[in-house]
């Protein structure tokens, strides 16, 4: 099994698995030729960085970056209630 993981100082994690996933992992290491540990990590490093990824990134149409960048752009004036959350509680809000 390829790895695509880095190769960095190894650190130890502890798992507890049924006996009936004890066996499908070991039955999918078996058979992709990897070690049960190195076929652990891969998969959820795979798993982990695609979760990641999915909840850290914000994907938009190009549509939506358009309106995105122009409201960055030419943003509105701010509110008073907007101007108080800013002020506070480092200085008083001049409304």
């Amino acid at each position: 099994m390829p790895s695509t993981a880095p190769r960095t100082e190894s650190a130890y994690i502890n798992l507890r698995a049924s006996r009936e996933v004890k066996a499908l992992i070991e039955r999918a290491a078996s058979l992709t030729g990897a070690t049960v540990s190195s076929f652990i990590s891969l998969t959820m490093f795979e798993a982990s960085s695609r979760i990641v990824n999915q909840l850290e990134q914000i994907t938009l149409s190009q549509e939506a970056f358009k309106a995105f960048a122009d409201a960055c752009g030419n943003p509105p004036e701010p509110s008073p209630p907007v101007i108080k959350a800013a002020c506070w509680p480092s200085q008083p809000a001049t409304v």
